[in-house]
């Protein structure tokens, strides 16, 4: 789940780290209260959605006057942003953040995120602020620092000063840093986050560190111990097919192919999609229905599917495990029967109970295809939406 950079500005300052001062607003009229409110006659207008590059994408505008700021207010507020990480539909914008102006002398990147590879806390810090930090780890991988974090020994003073040394901050600024970094990394286990990015973190002319802006991802799985964040999950940003999802428990991502999947099991939802992939065709989904696979649940996986015109094929692949091969076949059975599938169908079961699933399958009359294995799965799938674009 995503915070909007005002929500993580707030959930930041509760933790003593310094954000500008800012007040948020969903029309022209607010906009220019909060303007008032701040003073004087310079402030900045950002758009707040759920997606980076908002700066380059003409989301974040100064503006001198409160003439200037309630028309760029205007121009936001019920537009869509688009940036290179929204597709081109874009992010529809709801709310602008109003601030205050910063006396900006450099400008930092600093990122906590957790590291899959080492299993722990990682933090990530780059001189180049306010750039994307993958053209910069891409251009100069020497310029980004990563810095383990132990996970019983917790944040070390080493670590901190190294990381003071590597940005070139001056002494002042260097024990700003060390009184921040500690209260980042609270906020991140405290609060069960999975991304927490400030980009840019400025030092200003009197070299204190301010966040001028802040991204934070909360861990889904964490959610019911974190009910005061859970409530601040803005739909509108979200896909609406994955917000019904979530209803049901299934694990959707829409994306742009015409291939849709439904499998159970994440591991096995991206083998599938890379195979896709590999053989020439285009996923448009990602959907994992769980381990514990019900016909109910199938039912709303397929209509989910359903609702997406682009989709012209179907594959559901599944291993049983828990769940034996003949009670989802049952379940596949009755929800195609129910939803009404009108698109071609590969089905490809595997594991317990297999043969017996297959044979389910293959006594429904229903118009659909089995496959022998994955390989055979994705291609089938492939044929049939080429077929089904003829």
């Amino acid at each position: 789940m995503h915070l909007h950079e005002f929500e993580a500005k707030k959930l930041l300052s509760t933790y003593g780290v310094a954000v500008p001062q800012g007040i948020v607003a969903t029309t022209p009229e607010e906009a220019r209260a909060a303007a008032l409110t701040l003073g004087g006659d310079h402030w900045v207008v950002k758009a707040q959605v759920h997606a980076g590059g908002r700066g380059k994408a003409g989301g974040v505008r100064k503006v001198t006057g409160l003439a200037a700021l309630k028309a760029v207010a205007t121009e936001f507020l019920g537009s869509r942003l688009v940036t290179h990480q929204t597709g081109a539909a874009g992010q529809p914008i709801h709310r602008v953040l109003v601030e205050a102006p910063a006396a900006i002398a450099r400008e930092l990147y600093l990122a906590l995120l957790v590291d899959r590879q080492r299993e722990r806390l990682t933090l990530i810090a780059s001189a180049a602020g306010g750039m994307e930090i993958e053209e910069v780890a891409a251009r100069d991988p020497e310029a980004v620092l990563r810095i383990p974090v132990d996970p019983a020994a917790g944040l070390q003073p080493y670590q901190v000063r190294r990381i003071g040394f590597a940005l070139g901050l001056e002494e002042g600024t260097r024990k700003a840093l060390a009184a921040l970094l500690p209260r980042l990394v609270r906020a991140f286990h405290e609060r069960d986050l999975s991304l927490l990015e400030l980009n840019p973190l400025v030092v200003t002319t009197s070299g204190e560190l301010l966040a001028i802006d802040a991204k934070a991802h909360l861990d889904d799985n964490a959610l019911y111990r974190q009910k005061g964040l859970a409530e601040l999950r803005d739909t509108t940003q979200e896909h609406p097919r994955e917000t019904e999802a979530r209803r049901f428990n299934l694990h959707y991502i829409a994306l742009d192919g015409d291939i849709a999947c439904m499998v159970n099991g994440a591991g096995l939802a991206m083998a599938t999609m890379d195979l896709i992939q590999l053989h020439g065709g285009s996923p448009a989904n990602f959907l994992d229905v769980g381990g514990a696979t019900t016909a109910e649940r199938v039912a709303e996986a397929f209509k989910l599917i359903l609702s997406d015109d682009k989709v012209k094929a179907i594959l559901v692949n599944i291993f049983g495990g828990i769940v034996h091969c003949d009670l989802i076949a049952q379940g596949v059975v009755s929800a195609v029967r129910e939803v009404g599938v009108d698109r071609p169908l590969v089905v490809r079961l595997e594991g317990t109970n297999a043969e017996q699933g297959r044979a389910l399958l293959a006594e429904s009359g229903l118009p659909l295809v089995t496959a022998s294995d994955l390989t055979d799965a994705a291609l089938k799938a492939i044929a049939a939406a080429q077929g089904a674009s003829h």
